[in-house]
């Protein structure tokens, strides 16, 4: 027998070797890159119409309440419609579902950018296309995993994350300027043509998948689907602690949310108002670009799983510091921070997809995102109330303070309910 080396199992008792995915190979994959490009393409022209929207309501109106209110109607269908409508993705063909949400989204924003559309009809044109981000996001989200498999997944989230980062920042930043030059309905338009754009990408690049619910007996009600997805998800310790994990984002965005009268506070004649606001608001993109790529690349799959809880707790760790009142280039460091310790979501996402049945993922995937933004958006509202009496420093600091003692009582609870999923990794 061939002796082995000092501080090494014989061959068959040692434990296989993580593969980790790269981005190359992830790009590799035919239908990942029509889901990758679409996805950015939207996204690049949502956040164009966002900026264009609110322009052209405040231009008709002159009215600040009624362009809050048209930017509020963004949040609002998803948090309502999402765990009802993402049950499409399960009850039919997730490439249909797609296909049509991008086509009925392509024809509301064309009539949105027709001259002189009235402004109630403009309110439920925008009500009914972010409604439609709901089954489209839960089937894109559900599609995903069938075509990455293993630690592709990881790496391909990774990648549409940092990607969708990006064209926020990009959007958000070029858009005053592109509508400067073209005018909010032409703007309007181009994210019109962004959605046509996507459809035809998914046509040409997805391939053709039959619905997860079997047609046998009839398919069940949509309310029975909702419900059940609800018994799924929140029934299951693995998958509610999971899902606690996601939401724990309402704590660490809410800074986000009160970067104005943050950055006036901040405010010492050195930078205008506007530009210190931008690069709060820049600062936890950045740090979530950064922390993605380096999580998904260098740390391997099951590392992932056992830190997560400590990356979690990092995302609200340096926003207790606030209450010191640091200078701007303090503050940008801790948001960036608190940006890098976001990449726990990656493992969480991984982990969750490994606990829900395939036919099942549409629907749960749903739930997850409807709660998603209903806790960034409570985070916020929230935090702006408390700003308005304790000021934003020491309200972005108590958000770090309840955040870390949430996320150290899920890590708890996750290292007690992670050893079957880290075992699943290892034999993937």
């Amino acid at each position: 027998m061939a002796a082995t080396k000092p501080g090494k199992l014989p061959g068959k008792h040692r434990r296989p070797a993580e593969r980790q995915a790269t981005y190359g190979e992830v790009i590799a994959i035919k239908e990942f890159r029509a889901l990758w490009l679409g996805q950015g393409l939207s996204l690049l022209g949502d956040q164009l119409a966002q900026v264009a929207l609110a322009v052209l309501v405040f231009n008709r109106t002159q009215s600040a309440l009624a362009t809050a209110a048209v930017y509020a109607l963004t949040y609002l269908p998803p948090i309502l419609g999402g765990p009802l409508l993402a049950g499409l993705a399960d009850r039919y063909p997730r490439r249909r579902v797609m296909l049509v949400c991008d086509i009925l989204r392509a024809l509301m924003v064309a009539i949105m950018a027709i001259p002189g559309t009235p402004f109630p009809v403009l309110c439920v044109l925008v009500f009914l296309v972010v409604l439609l981000s709901a089954p489209f996001s839960a089937a894109r989200a559900a599609l995903l995993p069938e075509i990455l498999e293993g630690d592709r997944y990881v790496a391909g989230s990774a990648l549409q994350n940092m990607t969708n980062q990006a064209v926020q920042m990009l959007g958000f930043a070029a858009g005053g300027a592109v509508i400067a030059g073209l005018g909010p309905y032409r703007a309007l338009a181009l994210d019109c043509a962004t959605f046509l754009a996507s459809a035809l990408i998914i046509v040409a690049g997805v391939s053709r998948r039959s619905a997860t619910v079997s047609a046998d007996g009839g398919k069940p009600s949509m309310w029975t689907m909702t419900a059940a997805g609800a018994r799924l998800v929140f029934g299951d310790r693995r998958l509610r602690t999971l899902v606690l994990f996601a939401w724990l984002c309402g704590f660490y965005v809410l800074p986000e949310g009160i970067a104005v009268p943050y950055a006036a506070e901040l405010d010492d004649g050195g930078l205008p108002v506007p530009v210190i606001t931008g690069l709060l608001m820049a600062a936890m993109p950045t740090g979530t670009v950064l922390g993605a790529f380096l999580f998904s690349r260098f740390v391997n799959p099951s590392t992932r799983l056992k830190t997560m809880g400590w990356m979690a707790m990092l995302t609200c760790a340096p926003l207790v510091v606030c209450a010191m009142r640091p200078p701007l280039e303090i503050v940008l460091v801790l948001w960036v921070l608190s940006g890098v310790g976001g990449a726990y979501q990656l493992a969480a996402n991984a982990a969750f997809v490994q606990c829900v049945p395939p036919e099942r993922r549409g629907q749960a995937f749903g739930l997850v995102q409807s709660g998603l933004l209903a806790s960034q958006g409570v985070g916020i509202l929230i935090g702006g109330a408390l700003a308005q009496i304790l000021g934003p420093e020491p309200v972005v600091a108590l958000a770090g303070v309840a955040g870390l003692s949430a996320a150290a009582i899920l890590a708890i609870a996750w290292t007690e309910s992670r050893t079957e999923i880290i075992a699943k990794v290892h034999t993937s």
